[in-house]
């Protein structure tokens, strides 16, 4: 049992003050419901990058990758200081030789990024993720490292 010394204002400082919505307040733009939809049915991307935009409470979609694009061409286009989701395409070929694909949740939450900004990311990822049905494998990134195509074709199988 922990006993309380001293009297309320002592303690008060180390009182938790919660970000207002942080983990119920962002809504997710139709479009990142299509594109996802379009890349899963039709095959129209190879990745889909998407952000949170703070002021507008909602994630939206930064970039779209074409079908012809690489793994190395979707990495790059991940900032280096800043949270992200993704959304991969990965194909591959099986050890019994049938092609496959598996589609890929990557939360990326590189150590440089704002604490704030991994909060907020944290705390909307899987009301986020419930969005997009059809992802199959999911991966927690804070460095390149995390995601190389060694993983990616490891977590695949």
């Amino acid at each position: 049992m922990i006993s309380f010394l001293g009297n309320s204002s002592q303690w008060e400082r180390y009182r938790v003050q919660p970000y207002a919505n942080a983990a119920s307040g962002m809504a997710v733009h139709d479009d990142c419901k299509l594109k996802f939809l379009e890349l899963k049915a039709k095959r129209t991307y190879r990745y889909i990058v998407f952000k949170i935009e703070e002021k507008q409470k909602q994630v939206v979609v930064e970039k779209l990758g074409e079908p012809s694009q690489s793994y190395d061409d979707f990495t790059a286009s991940l900032p280096s200081d800043e949270c992200r989701y993704a959304v991969y395409d990965f194909d591959f070929v099986t050890a019994e030789n049938c092609q496959k694909s598996r589609i890929f949740f990557i939360a990326w939450s590189p150590d440089t990024s704002r604490v704030r900004s991994k909060m907020i990311y944290a705390s909307s990822k899987d009301r986020f993720k419930r969005e997009l049905d059809g992802i199959q494998v999911e991966l927690q990134a804070t460095d390149p490292t995390e995601m190389g195509l060694d993983v990616i074709q490891s977590r695949a199988n």
